[in-house]
């Protein structure tokens, strides 16, 4: 368990960072941006979660719980030998899950929707943007150094999840803000 007794170190007052392997990096690197936009969903989630029935809490504590455990993998660098804690297949095949389950009661979608409706569907539709950001981080620090598959195609999925527990908190999707393609011509 972590314990932290002191808020501040001053560590990073040059602009550097420690990752979790104790690496020093500039603050700007691209796996702090990965990891610092996970950090940033999570907060949009927390703020999602004030206006979600107690179901959709439930699940959001398990994802922005997972969503801890995916800052954690990106901070320490896979070739870090060290036991690191490491998203897993069964993290994904849970969100699979969810997501088919909810699904499973919205109403069919004949258009694309806004991002909006109820305040809760707003803020999930924010946090699926951001959501979707840190994938594109995370796919471009795979390019040059490994990171763990799982982190990216949780990423991926929660996208999803977000997306269609945004349509269940708008009444399973009959209070979904369609889009009106060319309406405004």
């Amino acid at each position: 368990m972590v314990r932290l007794t002191k808020i501040y170190t001053k560590g990073g007052d040059s602009g550097e960072t420690s990752l979790g392997d104790g690496a020093r990096v500039p603050k700007h690197n691209l796996r702090v941006n990965a990891y610092g936009t996970v950090d940033e969903a999570n907060s949009i989630i927390g703020i999602a979660r004030l206006n979600c029935d107690i179901q959709s809490n439930i699940i959001l504590d398990n994802i922005q719980n997972d969503l801890f455990d995916i800052g954690a993998d990106l901070c320490r660098p896979i070739k870090d030998k060290e036991k690191s804690l490491r998203v897993t297949s069964s993290q994904v095949l849970r969100l699979e899950t969810e997501i088919d389950d909810i699904n499973s009661r919205l109403e069919p979608l004949n258009s694309f929707i806004l991002p909006g409706g109820s305040s809760g569907a707003a803020h999930l539709h924010h946090a699926r943007t951001v959501v979707r950001r840190a994938e594109r981080l995370a796919t471009e620090l795979s390019i040059n150094e490994e990171v763990n598959p799982f982190v990216i195609t949780y990423l991926n999925r929660l996208s999803d999840h977000l997306f269609v527990l945004a349509r269940h908190l708008n009444n399973d999707g009959k209070k979904d803000v369609l889009w009106k393609p060319g309406a405004n011509r």
